[in-house]
Parts: C-alpha cells; sequence; structure tokens
C-alpha cells in the first residue's frame, strides 16, 4: 500500500511538472474589448515602462525571478520575462518568455490601445493630441502552484497610468488578475491564465476611465 502511495505521487509530480528545463517560449495575445464608446478624439502614449522588481531566489514563486544569475540578463531580455516554470514540488525551474520579437512593454501597449480604441479613442501618432497616456508595468507575471492532482496558474498584470488633457492630469492603478486549474504546465494553460488577466484588466480600467472623465 505505501509503494502504490508513493508511486501515485511520483506520477502526479511528473504529470503535472509539464517540460521545466530551459526556456518556454509563450506568445499572449491581447483580448477584444467591445465597449462601443465612439467621438473621444486622439490620445497619445507618452510611454510605457518595465518597472517590474526582480529578485534572485525569491521566497514567492508571484515574486518575479530568472534562472541562473540575474545580473547577466540585459534589460531587453529581462523584458521578454512573464513567469517561472517549476517542477511538481513547486521548486523554481526554467524561464517563460515571450517570443523574441515581443515584450511586456509592447503588450501593455497593445493593451492599453484596445482599452483606449473601445472607448472611442484614436491612438495619435505624435505628442500633439490633446490627451496623453503614461505608463508604469509594476507587475507582468504569472506562476503556479501544484496540487496532488490540478495545478493552479496564476498571472497579474498591473500599471500604473497617467492620463492627461489640458491643465488637468489622473493617475489610475489598475489591477488585472486571472487564474486557470489545469493539470500539465503547457503553453495553452498558462495562456488562458494570462487572457484572464488580460480582461480583468480592461474592465478594470475602463471602469476607472470612467470615474476620471476620459
Amino acid at each position: 500500500m505505501k509503494n502504490l502511495i508513493n508511486l501515485t505521487v511520483l506520477l502526479s509530480v511528473i504529470f503535472l511538472s509539464g517540460c521545466v528545463v530551459g526556456t518556454r517560449t509563450v506568445s499572449l495575445s491581447i483580448p477584444e474589448f467591445p465597449d462601443n464608446k465612439v467621438g473621444k478624439g486622439e490620445i497619445f502614449i507618452s510611454s510605457i515602462e518595465d518597472n517590474r522588481v526582480f529578485e534572485s531566489k525569491p521566497a514567492q514563486p508571484n515574486i518575479p525571478s530568472v534562472k541562473g544569475n540575474l545580473d547577466s540578463m540585459s534589460k531587453d531580455e529581462r523584458s521578454r520575462m512573464i513567469g517561472r516554470q517549476r517542477n511538481g514540488y513547486g521548486m523554481a525551474m526554467g524561464d517563460i518568455a515571450l517570443p523574441a520579437d515581443d515584450s511586456v512593454i509592447k503588450q501593455t501597449k497593445v493593451l492599453l490601445e484596445e482599452a483606449l480604441n473601445s472607448r472611442g479613442y484614436a491612438i495619435a501618432k505624435n505628442s500633439d493630441a490633446s490627451k496623453s497616456a503614461s505608463v508604469s508595468i509594476d507587475e507582468f507575471w504569472a506562476w503556479f502552484s501544484p496540487g496532488m492532482f490540478t495545478v493552479s496558474f496564476e498571472a497579474r498584470v498591473y500599471c500604473t497610468m497617467k492620463f492627461t488633457k489640458s491643465d488637468d492630469s489622473s493617475t489610475i492603478v489598475v489591477k488585472g488578475y486571472g487564474i486557470n486549474k489545469g493539470q500539465i504546465a503547457s503553453n495553452a494553460n498558462w495562456q488562458l491564465a494570462y487572457k484572464r488577466a488580460f480582461n480583468d484588466f480592461l474592465l478594470k480600467l475602463d471602469a476607472e476611465l470612467d470615474k476620471a472623465g476620459y
């Protein structure tokens, strides 16, 4: 009986962990957000900065980290990192990264453009627009917590945004969160967690922009 239990646990660990060696490349896509507001004019996105704080060997999986020496990774390389792979015991292993031509800055730009387009804004190509927005990416990270037979995939996208029009400005903090329960660390399970975080982000940003009068 004891041997059967040990075998069951071992098989569960192997099944749930999936591929944890090396870097897993995961493509993300921003969901459509049909809001149908019209006639808001133009808005210029002046800056988007990746201000996430990475740690070496953090105690919690929701804190950004990378495999190996953090200092040896360039800013551009770090901007592609969106999570860590873990084995069935929760031990950090390889990295989860966006494709080579993508970054969290590009993803956040598309996310913001989707939110603004849905409200009837046209995205201006230069700073002559009467309204502008700047963004600090505070969190953009996914992690999982292993269980006996399922894994909880979680993703957070937190941004601090400053919207300006004429002599008035509003600072908005939006926190998007998504969770997905699966049985193996596949790309699809990571993608679903992020999709839900993006949807939550878009809903909350829309509500905050209503309050701020944008």
